[in-house]
């Protein structure tokens, strides 16, 4: 996948999480489209992990399944961040 996927994945994947995950995540159109893209890898991991019971480091395409896919990495991105963020204050 080239890298305007890339940025069209994760701006897409990230708002759509941040819109679904209830608080303030803050950051701008850069910390979303980072967030995008972690939740891709996330996403893409764990869906191969469940496929194939293999663990690689794999990403979605850009198509609607990809980007279910890489919204639901994020949404998981994000929890693993509040719940470190809260740990460490």
């Amino acid at each position: 996948m080239n890298i305007i996927a890339w940025i069209v994945l994760g701006l897409l994947a990230g708002a759509i999480a941040k819109a679904i995950v209830p608080g303030n995540q803050g950051g701008g159109w850069l910390s979303t489209m980072f967030l995008g893209v972690v939740g891709a890898f996330i996403g893409g991991t764990l869906h191969t992990f469940i496929q194939t019971g293999t663990l690689q480091l794999s990403a979605p395409d850009l198509n609607i399944p990809g980007v279910f896919i890489a919204v639901l990495g994020a949404i998981i991105a994000i929890f693993i961040y509040g719940f470190l963020s809260r740990r460490n204050a």
